[in-house]
């Protein structure tokens, strides 16, 4: 088995995945294909923090659709006040290389295609020495994204070259599941069957919550965690709160 990602010409691997894209703006399944029985939403750590400890810190609440704005306090992802967290933020468009481990771990479990599986890798990354061959070849193209196709072992799925860059897309040979992280998501998505989102939420290490294909994940989602001081707002009394069992931190 090969433990280096081989860039590909096969770009109609990626053919079923466009047709599949689809739904309301921030729609879920306009980043992962729909057609799945399960989905779910891997938050990105934001240092040694999960966004739920962050959500008790700043006296917000930890829900599936938040948003990392409203979560310390801001009104828009562009904001130039003050946040109510002043620790790290979470990574956009890539999982840092321990979660990301975690995440493999569970994914080898439910295909049977583990050794031949299929990544994208935005096109627009300047600080990823790819081989020079790779130049030439076709991207996979999809909406308002481009992609270079890569092939090989789900184990092999971070080359040295890529530099400190997890793919933006992964799926095995047999379609079983579909992983997105989209170059301005500071979470990532994943499709799949019901008994793998149901793995990933009890995975020690990954902090993860079932969502729905049209949920939305768009940056106005977050109808709970209004900017302080507004009518909507959470109040003191929140800090600290508990969530439903359909949550999932580590």
């Amino acid at each position: 088995m090969s433990e280096e990602l081989r860039p590909s010409a096969r770009i109609e691997a990626a053919g079923w995945i466009g047709p599949r894209l689809g739904g309301q703006f921030g729609a879920a399944r306009r980043t992962v294909p729909g057609g799945f029985a399960a989905y779910a939403r891997i938050f990105h750590p934001a240092g040694d923090h999960t966004w739920a400890e962050v959500a008790a810190a700043t006296g917000r609440r930890a829900h599936p659709l938040m948003q990392w704005h409203a979560l310390v306090g801001l009104p828009d992802p562009y904001s130039s006040r003050d946040p109510l967290w002043d620790g790290d933020r979470p990574e956009l468009g890539l999982l840092e290389p321990d979660t990301f481990a975690r995440l493999r771990t569970v994914l080898a479990r439910h295909t049977g295609t583990a050794n031949t599986c299929w990544f994208g890798l935005w096109e627009g990354y300047g600080g990823v020495d790819i081989p020079p061959a790779a130049a030439a070849l076709p991207l996979v193209e999809l909406p308002g994204r481009a992609y270079l196709l890569l092939g090989g072992a789900l184990e092999a799925a971070w080359p040295h070259w890529f530099s400190g860059q997890s793919p933006n897309l992964c799926w095995p040979q047999d379609r079983a599941w579909c992983v997105a992280s989209e170059i301005d998501f500071d979470s990532t998505l994943v499709a799949g069957s019901s008994a793998l989102i149901g793995e990933l939420l009890r995975a020690p290490g990954l902090e993860v919550t079932a969502i729905g294909p049209d949920d939305s994940l768009a940056f106005d989602a977050d109808r709970i965690n209004a900017p302080p001081g507004s009518a909507g707002s959470p109040d003191a009394g929140t800090r600290g709160r508990s969530w439903p069992r359909w949550w999932r931190s580590r």
